[in-house]
């Protein structure tokens, strides 16, 4: 009987979602925003990073805000199988929604499905094709893999909409003296 309760609270969020949702429409992030993080120079970059994040995060919905913070919730406590069900009840109700599907593809390669995890980060990437968390998450991924030069690629594309990523720098920097045949 235990069981049923969390599935019971899916059941019932979904449905008083999907009242929400058919009204929820996220503004857009500026363009404006991507040309600042760009920048070479100055700290502005930082600014302009929080309100792109802020601005991917916002379904449009409190309800789906909720929904997208359980899932995040989950993931961070590690209950894959939770964070995948709740971020599926997500993109269910907002199917232009890049970060959710940003976010279930992390789920999935998380949880062993490399198939849907991709599924989801091109789905991100048509809807989002700045969304800079997906292509690190697919280099991540490609590297796992053994695609290396396609990993490379996809760090390259991330470091050109957000160059100020100390990690996919580091990362790009690891994967090409690896490709090289180089050490660090």
């Amino acid at each position: 009987m235990r069981r049923r309760v969390p599935y019971f609270h899916r059941a019932v969020t979904a449905f008083a979602t999907a009242f929400v949702a058919a009204q929820a429409i996220a503004e857009p992030v500026d363009p404006a925003l991507f040309e600042t993080l760009a920048a070479e120079r100055g700290d502005a970059w930082m600014e302009a990073e929080t309100r792109i994040l802020d601005g991917w995060a916002d379904t449009g919905s409190e309800a789906l805000n909720m929904i997208q913070t359980r899932g995040e919730t989950a993931l961070d406590e590690g209950d894959v199988p939770a964070a995948i069900g709740h971020l599926t009840a997500l993109v269910d109700h907002a199917p232009d929604h890049a970060m959710g599907y940003q976010l279930r593809g992390l789920a999935y390669w998380l949880n062993g499905d490399a198939g849907p995890a991709a599924a989801d980060l091109a789905r991100a990437l048509e809807i989002e094709p700045k969304q800079y968390l997906a292509l690190n998450q697919l280099a991540a991924m490609l590297e796992e893999l053994g695609r290396t030069d396609a990993a490379i690629e996809a760090l390259r594309r991330s470091l050109e909409i957000h160059p100020h990523q100390q990690d996919a720098i580091d990362a790009a920097a690891r994967l090409d003296a690896e490709d090289n045949g180089t050490n660090i």
